[in-house]
């Protein structure tokens, strides 16, 4: 099993293989994590999504699958991208949150990444209470075989972030 690591910082600024990104379902860029990933990654990540948009992915990618793309000007090789569900009180959708992790990982081995960054995912625009979205990310992480991979780190972006998950751990 890999060693699951903290840290505070960006996520774009990762030496990993793959970064997660918590995209939106177009894959053609927008807020948060995903703004900021295409904006210091460059053009070739949007590239690489409107060629994905062209195939199979025509119509988006569904919640909490994940599919990789080039990492453009990022220090990491590739850019992973999955969906997150939007948090709602009514249902629960913890498995979705779960299958972006699950799904994700899957992907990274699949193209040999033997390290691995997440963000938070799901806890920004879609609101997603921090403490249940660490719960379930590092649950999950914990749940699947890693054996593969070197590390798997959370990059937390606030301190109120890296305190949720580090409670976790």
């Amino acid at each position: 099993m890999a060693p699951i690591e903290l840290t505070r910082g960006d996520l774009t600024e990762q030496h990993v293989d793959a970064i997660v990104n918590a995209a939106n379902s177009s894959l053609l860029g927008g807020g948060g994590v995903d703004g900021a990933i295409h904006r210091k990654g460059g053009p070739d990540i949007l590239a690489a999504c409107r060629t994905l948009r062209a195939g199979h992915y025509g119509k988006g990618l569904r919640t909490g699958q994940a599919v990789a793309t080039t990492a453009g000007r990022l220090p990491a090789r590739w850019v992973i991208h999955t969906v997150g569900p939007v948090w709602s009180s009514s249902e629960d959708r913890s498995s979705l949150l779960a299958d972006c992790h699950r799904n994700s990982l899957a992907v990274a081995a699949d193209l040999g990444a033997a390290t691995v960054a997440f963000p938070a995912i799901s806890t920004g625009v879609y609101r997603w209470p921090m403490e249940d979205a660490a719960r379930i990310a590092v649950s999950t992480v914990r749940e699947v075989d890693t054996s593969m991979f070197e590390v798997v780190r959370f990059v937390l972006f606030d301190q109120r972030a890296y305190e949720a998950f580090e409670a976790v751990l």
